[in-house]
């Protein structure tokens, strides 16, 4: 029997160069998902974003650091009407997760990069923060298929980016990579001066179909505003 997982590629921001990490997180987080799955079936009711001790000390420090943290990232996203506004209202959540990790550049600096996970039997849902000092204003310039926005009051592009499908064998052990679906993402600027760093709302489905452009603003119209900080930001 075999599993079938997919994260999206970074865009070009600061993150970006992350490519390799990506790969690591994906299958650890392809772990987790098939392990929260069984858990959130045999339960048959929907994820709650787990708490732990590492999740805790993550959450001290983003905040004595005034960032935000995976879990609150998670937390924003893990909405009751989150399976309607992506259109399977019929679904829950099926895994929700945190994480805080961080982008190492060339120079040497490490960029914090938190996001929260909240998977679905149709649709996967990200929701990360990058605090590089990349404006959004030109960025539509180097991402595919990409359309400049103003969501909530701020600077926003909306984009295409290509997954990257998992494949688990749970019988020999093995796993797989290869190219999956098409996620569309929008990075919206933390304030109305885009004044560097971003937010990133991203969708894609585990069937490989296009996502709905539609689905992820209301998601985003949603979510944004519940994201600790984010009306205080202006």
């Amino acid at each position: 029997m075999a599993e079938m997982v997919a994260a999206p590629e970074k865009g070009p921001n600061a993150w970006a160069q992350a490519i390799a990490a990506l790969v690591v997180v994906g299958a650890l987080g392809g772990g987790l998902y098939m392990i929260q799955k069984k858990d959130a079936v045999a339960a048959d009711k929907p994820a709650v974003c787990r708490f732990d001790d590492e999740d805790e000390k993550a959450a001290e420090k983003a905040h004595a650091a005034h960032r935000i943290s995976g879990t609150q990232l998670c937390t924003a996203l893990n909405r009751t009407d989150l399976p309607a506004l992506l259109g399977t209202p019929q679904e829950h959540a099926l895994t929700a997760y945190g994480s805080d990790g961080s982008v190492k550049m060339a120079s040497g600096t490490e960029i914090p990069s938190p996001e929260g996970t909240v998977q679905l039997d149709t649709y996967t849902v990200k929701l990360s923060r990058s605090y590089d000092d990349l404006p959004i204003a030109g960025m539509e310039g180097l991402l595919s298929e990409a359309e400049s926005k103003t969501v909530l009051g701020r600077p926003a592009v909306l984009y295409s980016s290509q997954t990257i499908a998992f494949s688990f064998d749970l019988g020999g052990g093995k796993s797989d990579t290869g190219p999956g679906g098409i996620a569309r993402a929008l990075v919206v600027a933390p304030d109305t001066k885009d004044g560097g760093g971003s937010y990133e709302l991203a969708i894609w489905r585990q069937d490989n179909v296009r996502p709905d452009d539609a689905a992820l603003l209301s998601i985003a119209q949603k979510v944004l505003p519940a994201i600790p900080g984010w009306a205080a930001a202006g």
